[in-house]
């Protein structure tokens, strides 16, 4: 199956914290956001990143690795799911690729499976998933 145009998913938490380095040198940090998804994806979840800061650009333009636990409906079923992210960063904005972790899908949702996209520069971000339900 594949999505909408409508799909669109919105930071409602962001707790980062430095694990290793200085505010003015190479570092990395630990970040815990909250989000609420509408579309084809419907719900609510939770999920850490590792970021990785240089001190020449401010954002490292590194790609960073997140796992995210959804809560809620895809396609009108009911259940949870972990995506695995891999999501750069820069001034501009994100840019995310996602794919469903394999067995991870609980509820109706079981045999989930799955990837996407999302860009952004907003606390909105619009998000394209193709997924498959078993």
């Amino acid at each position: 199956m594949s999505n909408s145009n409508d799909n669109a998913y919105t930071m409602t938490g962001w707790d980062e914290h430095v694990v290793a380095g200085g505010s003015e040198g190479p570092r990395y940090a630990h970040a815990h956001a909250t989000f609420t998804y509408t579309g084809v994806i419907e719900g609510s979840s939770v999920c850490d990143y590792l970021l990785y800061y240089d001190e020449r650009t401010g954002h490292g333009g590194q790609r960073a690795p997140g796992f995210e636990r959804v809560e809620g409906r895809v396609a009108g079923r009911e259940g949870g799911f972990v995506i695995r992210h891999d999501v750069a960063y820069t001034d501009e904005g994100i840019s995310d690729r996602f794919t469903v972790v394999p067995g991870s899908g609980t509820g109706e949702l079981a045999g989930l499976s799955g990837s996407g996209t999302a860009s952004s520069a907003s606390e909105v971000v619009p998000y394209t998933f193709d997924y498959r339900l078993d």
